[in-house]
């Protein structure tokens, strides 16, 4: 992906030290919490959506029809194909 050169870095850390100062510490240390706080975040619809895939698929496994967890509130129709009625 992007990986900055050593020069690169050095113009980016010259610009925050001019545009932030004093305050440096201040900004990456609530920086560094908020990208803490997204990728718990991240995680946690991570680990809902890996629950609901395998609740439904053991549901549907050890018992046909029964629904359980989140995904009842949708209520989804499961899709049927007409009969086929050979010609008379």
């Amino acid at each position: 992906m992007f990986s900055p050169s050593p020069g690169e870095m050095l113009i980016i850390l010259v610009i925050a030290l001019l545009l932030f100062g004093q305050r440096l510490p201040e900004v990456a240390r609530s920086v560094g919490k908020s990208i803490m706080e997204f990728q718990k975040g991240l995680r946690g619809i991570e680990r809902e959506i890996n629950a609901s895939i395998y609740s439904t698929e053991s549901d549907s496994k050890s018992s046909a029809g029964a629904k359980k967890g989140p995904v009842d509130s949708l209520e989804h129709e499961e899709a049927t194909a007409p009969k086929f009625e050979p010609p008379a």
